[in-house]
């Protein structure tokens, strides 16, 4: 019942698929295309199969795999502020430069980061380094600096209207 010169796509499983008599309708011209990500010999030795990567999730390995991502990524984030592969933050990175680090987490809304680093330099602390993303209506910054921040000067940032967490990573042995 199917129209002469069909194309049929599996992307479901293998198992659907009767092979002898999808080789019999590719042979005849009735199916023109068989496009599949579960190739087997048989059919990758079709003219007329494509045969494309199945990228499944789901498998042992994949979910093993995602397991180490995620441990890998929550430590680095822990370590030294670092996200990736956020879905409520933007992904933000920053190459360690000096011992001491900070992060904030901000509302995305101007002169937050301003007031952040006049109260940095009337501490008297120089950074040597930041990166500031944003997504949507947050924004995430990581900051190294030249020393670490008295309690009441982290105070006063949590104090800057727009700010929602302060964070000051333990010293990081940079050797």
């Amino acid at each position: 019942m199917i129209k002469k010169d069909a194309v049929i796509l599996n992307f479901s499983r293998n198992e659907l698929i009767d092979e002898n008599a999808l080789v019999a309708v590719l042979n005849s011209g009735k199916v023109s295309k068989y496009i599949t990500d579960f190739p087997n010999d048989l059919m990758v030795k079709q003219s007329n199969v494509i045969a494309i990567p199945h990228l499944g999730a789901s498998t042992n390995e994949a979910e093993d795999n995602c397991a180490v991502m995620v441990s890998t990524q929550l430590r680095e984030f822990l370590l030294n502020g670092a996200i990736q592969h956020s879905v409520n933050f933007p992904s933000t990175f920053l190459e360690r430069s000096t011992p001491y680090r900070l992060t904030i987490v901000n509302q995305n809304v101007p002169n937050v980061i301003g007031q952040v680093t006049s109260v940095i330099a009337n501490a008297g602390v120089n950074i040597s380094e930041m990166v500031n993303k944003s997504r949507e209506d947050i924004a995430y910054t990581i900051i190294d600096l030249d020393q670490d921040l008295d309690q009441q000067v982290v105070d006063q940032l949590l104090n800057i209207e727009g700010v929602v967490r302060v964070r000051q990573l333990p010293p990081y042995d940079l050797n």
